[in-house]
């Protein structure tokens, strides 16, 4: 960030007052900023706050000195833009070439990177009219971060929540950091694990964090990639700027991917899936009434084999987590699966694997030699994934 000069839109939201914190980091980072407002926005928090957090003239609605064309001059300054919070009313006008305030003229003159963090309440976030102009951005170029859960203004807990400033000022800085090499491309990603209903309160599942699969989504975003995140149950935050489709089952799981296995460049299967399903799960809570109790099981979709079966022009990657013999049914996975790249990892090591921050694992590739990775973060592991599939 040192010495990039960052514009930040400012729109009305009662979320404008975080941009105050956010535009802190910038500052901390050695960035040069100049704040935009619009005039909404200026009712939340005042031109003179940004003014002195940003030591540098605020743009608002008739605030242009004549004789200057303040839009065009501060686009040409600009190196990356981002627009914070966002309102639906902004996206709307951006998403449609609309340009009838100082702000949406601004954002329209540049070309440049550019950030949009939307903050709203749920039921208009996932209307469908911002929904469609949300992706329209994001076919345009916009990076985008997708909104928390959490307690919103209008006292209950819904998605729309801005994330904290932390969050965005991380997402900015990792994307500016990285190569686009992943720019235009579609890649889905699958992270965490399913669950099988036994009963209403029991299941079947495994160990799976997701930690895994939410940062190979982080490096695809990071490198320009349009990233849909497809996980199961987790406590992890969506701090990927992925879009998330939540899911539950593995059946669930292999239709959000199908949906979108036609138009994706790359599908990353680092989800653990429950092999098994209970073929008529009780409807009432099973009580203890013996020392025993049989569950009939059916097969669930293998969706790795299935995927590779249906395989076209996309890059398929598969995981392998064992607990003995890693390579020789490692290999025999790559194979039958028709995968471009396995990542194998033996979990039953505790250092690494499921719930771990770290792991160590093998890259198994048709007609080449295996890779082995060192004992490193996941985000490492992810980076190593994308460098390996985008290497052809």
């Amino acid at each position: 960030m040192k010495n990039m000069h960052v514009a930040v839109c400012v729109t009305g939201g009662i979320a404008a007052y975080k941009a105050v914190i956010f535009i802190r980091k910038l500052i901390k980072a050695n960035a040069e900023v100049k704040v935009i407002m619009t005039e909404e926005a200026a009712t939340f928090v005042t031109p003179l706050t940004f003014k002195t957090i940003s030591r540098n003239q605020v743009y608002y609605e008739n605030s242009q000195q004549q004789g200057i064309v303040e839009h065009v001059e501060l686009a040409k300054w600009t190196d990356i833009a981002v627009i914070i919070p966002a309102t639906a009313n902004t996206i709307g006008k951006l998403a449609n070439g609309i340009a009838d305030n100082f702000a949406t003229t601004c954002l329209i003159a540049m070309n440049c990177p550019k950030f949009i963090v939307p903050a709203m309440n749920d039921k208009m976030y996932d209307n469908q009219a911002v929904q469609r102009n949300l992706k329209q951005l994001i076919e345009d170029g916009y990076h985008m971060l997708e909104p928390d859960t959490g307690f919103l203004a209008e006292g209950y807990d819904g998605k729309g929540r801005m994330p904290e400033p932390d969050t965005i000022f991380k997402w900015v800085s990792d994307i500016i950091a990285n190569k686009q090499d992943l720019k235009g491309k579609r890649v889905v990603v699958t992270a965490g694990h399913t669950i099988e209903a036994i009963d209403p309160v029991r299941y079947i599942t495994n160990h799976s964090s997701g930690k895994m699969g939410f940062a190979v989504a982080r490096n695809a975003v990071q490198r320009g990639a349009d990233v849909t995140l497809i996980s199961g149950p987790s406590h992890l935050i969506n701090d990927t700027g992925a879009r998330l489709i939540a899911i539950r089952t593995t059946a669930q799981m292999y239709e959000a991917v199908k949906e979108r296995y036609s138009d994706a460049d790359i599908v990353i299967m680092s989800a653990a899936v429950a092999d098994y399903h209970v073929i008529q799960p009780a409807k009432q809570k099973i009580k203890k009434t013996g020392k025993r109790l049989t569950l009939e099981l059916e097969k669930n979709i293998d969706i790795l084999k299935k995927l590779g079966q249906e395989k076209k022009a996309q890059k398929l990657v598969g995981f392998a987590a064992e607990t003995q013999n890693l390579l020789e049914n490692g290999q025999q996975k790559l194979i039958n699966k028709n995968l471009d790249l396995l990542v194998a990892n033996d979990v039953s090591r505790s250092d690494i694997g499921f719930g771990s921050d770290e792991n160590e694992v093998i890259f198994m590739r048709p007609s080449k030699e295996n890779i082995n990775s060192p004992k490193t973060n996941k985000d490492d592991i992810a980076k190593m994934i994308f460098d390996l599939i985008t290497e052809d």
